[in-house]
């Protein structure tokens, strides 16, 4: 497996296009049932090739990620050959930014020592979309980068 194996949740959301993934296998409702119930195994392969699927169709899109903790905003865009970073610090332990609260205070201080703000760009090594996978496994969502752009023209 390349990724990981989607979440029941996710499962659930695509209970037809897994349906359609079975379908193109031959397998009916029924032959499910039954490798679910005598070929455990089996049927975790299924699962884990359809989540792979997944995963590569949705990482083939992303442009933007954001990874934003109450002390830190790491904004990224991911280009062909590289990912672009707008990282942004805080020197202060009493605002938090994963709140609105925190927003505002960043926006009224952005340009004061509390605020460290600094990008870089790096290649991308390997698997492109294995890269950005382990973004989002280390707390980065996928955006439309509306956040990267402010950042990006403010500093740009």
């Amino acid at each position: 497996m390349k990724y990981r194996r989607l979440t029941k949740e996710q499962f659930e959301e695509l209970h037809q296009e897994f349906i359609n993934f079975l379908a193109t296998q031959s397998i009916t409702a029924e032959e499910w049932q039954k490798i679910k119930s005598e070929q455990p195994k089996v049927a975790e392969e299924e699962m884990d090739v359809f989540s792979d699927l997944v995963w590569e169709g949705v990482l083939g899109k992303v442009e933007f990620l954001e990874n934003i903790a109450p002390q830190h905003m790491y904004l990224f865009q991911v280009k062909e050959k590289t990912i672009a970073l707008i990282g942004l610090k805080l020197n202060t332990t009493t605002v938090d930014l994963t709140n609105k609260e925190g927003f505002s205070w960043l926006r009224e201080h952005l340009m004061s020592d509390e605020v460290e703000l600094f990008n870089a760009e790096k290649n991308i090594e390997g698997d492109k979309n294995l890269n950005i996978f382990e973004l989002i496994e280390k707390g980065a969502n996928i955006t439309k980068g509306e956040l990267f752009k402010y950042f990006d023209q403010l500093i740009g």
